[in-house]
């Protein structure tokens, strides 16, 4: 994938520094219902468990995506979608270099 300017580095999540590296994200759109992101985690680079006001939509165009949601254990493959609701627990790590889809509403100015 080509290196495109409006990347920028990602290296915490609500306050709380990443584990393992830093990923990068871009905001490709906004409105006064949600907020989208594209975010990129290279192998080994996770989110410590953390929770946030909003509902964070999750889909994944490549890679593979571990991690909890209220505790329990998830694993997300290529092409497959994730709920963080708002209030709960979670976390992610990247078993291999992941890129996916973030939706959160209603829309934050934080990433997690």
């Amino acid at each position: 994938m080509a290196e495109r300017a409006d990347w920028r580095p990602l290296t915490a999540v609500e306050g709380l520094p990443l584990l393992g590296g830093t990923g990068r994200f871009r905001q490709p759109l906004r409105s006064r219902q949600g907020l989208l992101f594209e975010i990129e985690y290279p192998v080994g680079v996770g989110s410590p468990e953390h929770r946030h006001d909003h509902d964070s939509f999750i889909y994944l165009l490549s890679g593979h995506l571990r991690g909890t949601v209220d505790g329990r254990p998830v694993e997300l493959a290529e092409g497959e979608t994730l709920l963080h609701p708002a209030g709960v627990l979670h976390s992610v790590t990247a078993v291999s270099d992941s890129r996916w889809l973030e939706f959160k509403a209603p829309p934050s100015d934080t990433l997690s």
